[in-house]
């Protein structure tokens, strides 16, 4: 059985499609998935359900939407040993346990993302932008796209995510540009300023794609467009090395192909938000 939350939520059993269609039953599998092989407490999932008026039926009805989980994946496996055992019961609250680590598409993202970092720290440029590029095959459309109206806490896993998402295109392009191909990195880079305005490392990683590609003008072009926007919308001029790169744009175009300054670094990988009261892990 497979999980899916890069895109809308999705359980697969083989070739059959087999997602709870209940709102809330989806609310609550897509939250225990977040949080896959930890316990998230009956508070924190009541919260996220119901917000700050639940019913007062609110511990019965979760009650129930775990059952309809546990007899739905038991049904999917045929009653094998250990099926209804996925959703485990263990105070204070609720937790879905995965037999593989590949069962859920996000630990394969992260895991995969990981190794491209490692491959790229280790000079290995073509192996990390091909890991990485397969790793981000794996988003389907925006994370957990079905969940609709989610509480704070699934809405603080979406923006780890997207997040998590940025880091992997970053990581990816700086791979791509390592082994000089700059040129083709240019039309990604340009949607992405377009969808990312005010991220100014994507804006830095155009400038210098285009000045490498020879494209001087169209890179002196990408600056004013990034110091118009960080002007514009936050009153703020672009950073040093930014400003440095463009003046060595406008004093001369030699040197670009391989000594344009670095303008920062993708981000370290970071760690599931932890708000709200989610608690440790399940027991083995």
């Amino acid at each position: 059985m497979m999980f899916n939350v890069l895109g809308p939520l999705e359980v697969r059993h083989g070739d059959q499609l087999c997602t709870p269609t209940a709102q809330k039953v989806r609310w609550t599998l897509a939250l225990l998935l977040l949080r896959a092989d930890r316990v998230v407490d009956r508070t924190s999932l009541i919260d996220e359900l119901w917000g700050d008026e639940p019913p007062r039926s609110a511990v019965t009805t979760l009650q129930t939407y775990i059952y309809q989980l546990r007899k739905t994946f038991g049904q999917l496996l045929d009653e094998a040993p250990g099926a209804t055992q996925m959703i485990l019961t263990q105070p204070p609250g609720y937790g879905i346990r995965l037999r593989r680590d590949d069962q859920l598409d996000l630990h394969v993202f992260e895991r995969e993302t990981k190794r491209g970092r490692e491959l790229l720290a280790e000079e290995k440029y073509e192996e990390a932008s091909q890991t990485l590029a397969d790793a981000l095959k794996l988003w389907r459309g925006a994370p957990l796209a079905d969940i609709t109206q989610a509480g704070r806490l699934i809405e603080g896993h979406i923006v780890y995510l997207e997040e998590l998402q940025i880091e992997a295109v970053k990581l990816r392009i700086l791979a791509e540009s390592k082994l000089g191909r700059y040129a083709s990195c240019i039309p990604e880079l340009r949607e992405l300023v377009s969808t990312h305005p005010l991220n100014e490392w994507f804006h830095g990683e155009l400038i210098k794609a285009l000045a490498r590609a020879g494209r001087r003008g169209e890179a002196l072009e990408a600056y004013r467009d990034l110091r118009r926007i960080l002007v514009a919308e936050l009153g703020l001029e672009p950073s040093f090395s930014h400003q440095r790169l463009q003046q060595q744009l406008l004093l001369t175009d030699e040197g670009m192909a391989s000594h344009a300054p670095q303008t920062g670094h993708a981000p370290q990988t970071g760690h599931a938000p932890q708000a709200g009261r989610l608690t440790g892990r399940l027991a083995p």
